[in-house]
């Protein structure tokens, strides 16, 4: 199994990250792959990309094409960026499943579509919480699915936020290098299970972008999480007439999100909840509804405890 850390050069929260990894143990230098910089120790494998990394599609073929390698899954080290300007570290999956299969993704990625979410989101989130603590100025956060590129194996971006003040914080890097080192095994070679083939996985949908269901509900041990979505990922049109199915891509984005996170977990009992505040009384019945054509239970979170 090959991993891939995918570096940012343009970015310093990414490249700090990086540099961090490559103090905490010896790598071996590689080939240059595309012109650019790669090194290797164990299963992992870096490469350090010109710029940023948005519309950096299809690395894992890529990798694959250029070194023989087949890529199993990706990483992203990067910065994170937020107009309130909160020092913050955060994790999320990628995707733009909510816009027309025609449009053209502001922030890169495959419009309509999601890659797999990184099983390591629940198992990584609850070490950024026993962590995170060491910087106590800084806020700790799941946030929801958005952005690109695309790719097609599990993928996840770990970030520091939120403004250049704090982008090239050295303590933060260290913290995020950590986690990525004893969650990927580079101390001794072991690779931690990416998923053990069976379990609860959870799927949120509604509220804000920074997630607090998911927060709350990936910090239970045992939980796995796939992607979450933002009101604003579940865009409805008003039914022409009561009793409509609404348009709009919502579904779209459901079934997309349902989809991959299936692939990311063969096996997984997969649960959807809903922060039923932040939807009108149509709109629920229309995602419970279309959750049950998917054969998704609708559970709260009350019950998830029970289910691990």
């Amino acid at each position: 199994m090959v991993v891939l850390i995918a570096v940012s050069s343009g970015d310093v929260a990414s490249y700090h990250q990086a540099d961090c990894l490559l103090t905490m143990g010896d790598w071996d230098d590689l080939p240059d792959v595309e012109h650019q910089r790669a090194c290797a120790r164990h299963h992992v494998r870096m490469w350090w990309l010109p710029d940023g990394c948005l519309w950096e599609d299809h690395l894992d073929l890529r990798w694959q094409q250029a070194t023989g390698e087949v890529v199993d899954e990706v990483i992203f080290p990067s910065r994170h960026s937020a107009a309130s300007g909160q020092a913050s570290l955060t994790l999320h999956p990628i995707g733009v499943m909510q816009l027309g299969k025609d449009e053209d993704p502001p922030y890169g990625g495959k419009a309509g579509d999601c890659p797999p979410p990184s099983p390591r989101l629940g198992p990584w989130w609850r070490e950024l919480l026993k962590h995170g603590s060491e910087l106590e100025s800084f806020s700790l956060s799941l946030e929801t699915t958005h952005h690109g590129p695309w790719l097609k194996v599990p993928s996840l971006f770990i970030e520091i936020g939120s403004t250049e003040d704090t982008w090239g914080h050295m303590g933060a890097a260290e913290l995020l290098a950590g986690i990525i080192w004893r969650g990927l095994g580079l101390e001794d070679g072991v690779l931690p299970s990416l998923w053990p083939g069976e379990g609860v996985v959870v799927v949120t949908l509604g509220g804000g972008h920074y997630a607090p269901r998911a927060n709350k509900l990936a910090a239970i041990p045992g939980v796995w999480l796939g992607h979450m979505l933002a009101n604003y990922a579940l865009p409805f049109e008003t039914p022409e007439h009561e009793g409509a199915m609404p348009s709009g891509n919502w579904s779209q984005s459901i079934h997309a999100a349902i989809s991959s996170t299936r692939d990311a977990f063969p096996g997984g009992h997969v649960v959807a909840t809903l922060e039923r505040k932040s939807f009108k009384a149509w709109q629920r019945n229309a995602i419970i509804e279309y959750l049950t054509s998917l054969d998704v239970p609708v559970v709260r979170t009350k019950d998830i405890e029970a289910l691990v």
